[in-house]
């Protein structure tokens, strides 16, 4: 993990949508990293929730691309179709310590927010269709409930179909 302290991700987060006025609320629950158990907590469906996964794709023998793939709680991500976005050979879920250290925050509490420029933000179109989205905020007590349009704006995410059933 890049920090051991949890609100730096989470003030970093607070901050940029709050400058970029987006519309959210902060949801606090007890400690809960899995989707489905903390998707009853929040009270929304699972669908709704943004589950987020780092992986790591190998294109030929020395790149690798590190992509922070997001999807809704209810689906599993698609390893096959991110490795073909990337034309790759390979494509794995990142180590705990990579994708932690990329991510900025312990695995359960990854946002769907890149701020590190080896990390490559993708979201699949189904977790796109609601009008707001739940996601646990860098740490595993705080949630956000997010405007669905307002986290395409400020994140800017690449969108590409990366969901399975």
């Amino acid at each position: 993990m890049a920090t051991d302290d949890a609100d730096g991700i989470y003030g970093k987060l607070l901050s940029l949508l709050d400058e970029r006025g987006a519309a959210y609320r902060v949801i606090e629950h007890a400690s809960e990293g899995n989707s489905e158990a903390v998707s009853l907590l929040r009270g929304h469906p699972l669908g709704q929730a943004a589950k987020c996964i780092v992986t790591m794709v190998k294109v030929g023998k020395k790149e690798k691309h590190f992509v922070l793939v997001v999807v809704p709680g209810d689906k599993r991500v698609d390893l096959a179709a991110v490795k073909a976005l990337y034309g790759g050979s390979y494509a794995s879920f990142a180590s705990a310590d990579i994708a932690e250290d990329l991510a900025k925050s312990p695995s359960g509490t990854i946002l769907p927010f890149s701020f590190d420029d080896r990390l490559e933000l993708i979201v699949d179109p189904a977790l796109l269709v609601h009008p707001e989205m739940y996601f646990n905020a860098g740490r595993l007590d705080r949630s956000l409930a997010l405007s669905t349009a307002d986290f395409r704006s400020v994140a800017e995410p690449r969108v590409e179909p990366v969901s399975a059933d």
